[in-house]
């Protein structure tokens, strides 16, 4: 079943990482002129973002690091999914981006006892459930052939993470064969800035950038090619990064790799 999800979605609908969060691609035209409309403007991507995950997961005081490219992710991935929505009337945005993924049995190539009292490189498996969504208000500063917006949103996080043992080593809690598992959620208060720039008839180039709190950061370089009226193709480069520990549970993580989407406005 997992794999019927998967493979529905992999042109439309997602993998991950954002882990975003994070934002895939603005609105984009080539033509430039209707940014500036007082009319409303809507479009929706669905994208994929290939990433790999590299960093440390916890639940309750023990530790797994996970090391996993995009394929090993695809591999244990059980259910996926992201998207953006965008609206803008004149210099305003709306923007909404949700990101959810579920990762079974992950390796950890490493496993960390309580307080850092031993550390063994064996194999425990992790399943890891992802919620991301970022509402984000933004403001066009520079209405030019090239765009300058700013942006103020806030990321919201939800984890649930399960750590299997499979055999018995000292100081670790749930040895021989059992398991713990651990949900955490949190808020961060992010600012950026992005910009829109013209490089070829039909072609934009897109940066992004922002930062919060809770040791979080995320950028963004890619193209977007409007190769038809409403329709546009998105590719890119995205890293998210994002280090929070609270009641036993820590998330140090980098997310990166690839994205690709299809922008549909109406």
């Amino acid at each position: 079943m997992s794999k019927m999800i998967a493979g529905s979605y992999w042109f439309g609908v997602v993998a991950c990482c954002a882990a975003f969060g994070l934002l895939a691609s603005p609105v984009v035209r080539a033509e430039d002129g209707a940014a500036s409309s007082d009319k409303w403007q809507f479009e929706i991507t669905p994208y994929l973002f290939a990433s790999g995950l590299n960093g440390t997961v916890g639940v309750r005081g023990v530790e797994g690091d996970i090391d996993m490219g995009f394929n090993d992710i695809w591999n244990h991935l059980d259910k996926a999914f992201m998207g953006l929505f965008e609206a803008r009337k004149g210099p305003w945005a709306f923007m909404l981006d949700g990101i959810y993924t579920k990762l079974e049995d992950q390796q950890t190539k490493s496993v960390t006892g309580p307080a850092g009292f031993l550390t063994a490189n064996t194999d425990f498996n992790a399943t890891v459930t992802m919620t991301i969504y970022q509402p984000t208000l933004g403001y066009r500063l520079v209405d030019e052939r090239t765009k300058w917006d700013v942006l103020l949103g806030a990321r919201y996080t939800e984890l649930t993470s399960d750590i299997n043992a499979g055999i018995s080593i000292p100081s670790i809690p749930f040895s021989g064969g059992s398991s713990i598992s651990g949900s955490v959620n949190w808020w961060d208060t992010v600012i950026g800035a992005r910009v829109i720039a013209p490089i070829a008839d039909r072609w934009s180039f897109v940066g992004y950038a922002d930062v919060g709190t809770n040791s979080t950061y995320q950028v963004l370089a890619g193209v977007n090619w409007q190769f038809a009226e409403q329709f546009s193709g998105k590719f890119g480069y995205r890293f998210l990064h994002q280090d929070y520990e609270s009641g036993g549970t820590k998330w140090d993580m980098d997310m990166q790799g690839v994205y690709m989407g299809l922008g549909i406005r109406f």
